[in-house]
């Protein structure tokens, strides 16, 4: 009996030093058992869910990221909405038919993603000290801004230091090749997309000559010369040939039948609209491929049996040209059905703005890609970690009056 009273009371005194190991852990000499008193680096370390639970910040299991390619969870439904300020050229004399359809195009993304989150529209002018006081308004209540729209506008709010919320900025900046640190540029670029023809183009032809077909706009101008800088950065050549409007036009299409004649180019990029193409493809022929970016695109009015137009190659924005997509079929077409290509592209935009700014304010920052209406948009961590987004459109080639997608990695 006494052996067994023994006995217990060693226990009960172990016990007791078990009681206090917090300090034997931390490594603060006491009494006992030198393995009791053992500092934490060479104690046996607990299993780390106890520690999670024990409250270890360095283990604590942390909420999960989705993948880039899928799109986050919205908030919970406790949590306060999550504010985006839509800052838009409505009072603009020129491009409040542009802002609406952009406008338009937002909601009707926000209307089917929009869970957790509440959209003020905030309207401008033209004038860039306009835009920046509104910015300056919008940073105060909200988290994330979106805009603004005009060249002009977001050439302004590059060069200032307002920028201090993440900003969907919705064209490219004026003559800008850097932006501050927490504006993403998503807005269409012409060039871009010219450079993207280019690369198509070298891919079907290694060894190709380009004959560059170009109008007299600007916007002409500015894809020629940005397809003709990448063409040339591949290690190929080209020439260019200058179609202006008018009758202008019609002596340079003869001109045109026999340069093609005498020396027939492997390709021809034609930085026209379709109307100034259709000539361009009536003489030519199918004989020589001939590639476009969107304004060459024919549209709606093409017709099966309209000359010039099958086998031109064409990119332009999934919504435009592959309705049927299902990134693209999810989203309601806009009211007036008859509207500008251009006026369907700017609503497409807003499509894609809303989903961009609500994968940047779920995702804290972190890099995401996703099929989206305007194209494969990537949004990829650049020079010192600024956020960029990559675009890549869909390339078509034009037949029997429709569009039959490329593959363009063959």
């Amino acid at each position: 009996m006494k052996i067994l009273e023994a006995l217990c009371a060693r226990l009960a005194w172990l016990l007791i030093l078990m009681s206090v190991g917090g300090h034997a852990l931390a490594g603060t000499p006491c009494a006992g058992p030198q393995r009791l008193c053992a500092s934490v680096d060479t104690n046996t370390s607990a299993p780390a869910p106890l520690l999670a639970m024990l409250g270890d910040p360095a283990i604590q299991p942390r909420p999960a990221r989705p993948p880039p390619n899928e799109p986050a969870p919205p908030p919970p439904p406790s949590a306060a909405p999550i504010r985006i300020a839509l800052l838009l050229p409505l009072r603009s004399g020129t491009l409040a038919t542009a802002a609406e359809a952009v406008r338009a195009g937002f909601m009707a993304s926000m209307e089917r993603d929009g869970t957790g989150f509440k959209a003020e529209v905030v309207s401008t002018g033209d004038a860039p000290r306009d835009v920046l006081d509104a910015y300056a308004r919008a940073a105060v209540a909200s988290e994330i801004i979106v805009g603004p729209l005009a060249r002009s506008a977001a050439a302004a709010l590059a060069d200032s230091d307002a920028v201090t919320r993440p900003t969907v900025v919705l064209s490219v900046p004026e003559g800008r090749s850097s932006v501050p640190r927490g504006m993403l540029v998503v807005g269409l670029s012409i060039e871009d997309e010219a450079r993207q023809v280019a690369e198509w183009a070298a891919r079907e032809h290694p060894h190709g000559r380009a004959l560059i077909l170009t109008g007299g706009a600007a916007w002409a101008q500015r894809a020629a010369g940005a397809f003709e800088a990448r063409w040339i950065q591949l290690g190929h050549t080209n020439q260019r040939f200058a179609i202006p409007s008018g009758e202008g036009g019609k002596a340079a299409i003869e001109d045109l039948k026999q340069k093609l004649e005498i020396d027939p180019p492997d390709l021809l990029f034609a930085a026209l609209d379709s109307a100034a193409l259709r000539p361009v493809r009536a003489l030519a022929g199918a004989a020589i491929p001939c590639y476009g970016g969107g304004p060459a695109n024919p549209g709606r009015s093409t017709a099966p049996d309209a000359p010039g137009l099958d086998g031109v190659r064409l990119l332009d924005l999934p919504w435009i040209v592959l309705p049927d997509h299902p990134a693209v079929m999810v989203y309601p077409r806009p009211l007036a059905t008859e509207q500008p290509l251009d006026m369907d592209r700017l609503y497409a935009l807003g499509i894609d703005a809303f989903r961009v700014a609500r994968e940047l304010a779920l995702r804290d920052g972190a890099p995401f890609g996703m099929d989206g209406v305007t194209g494969r948009l990537d949004v990829v961590a650049g020079p010192g970690g600024q956020l960029q987004l990559q675009r890549v459109e869909a390339a078509v080639v034009v037949r029997a009056g429709a569009f039959e997608p490329v593959d363009k990695g063959r």
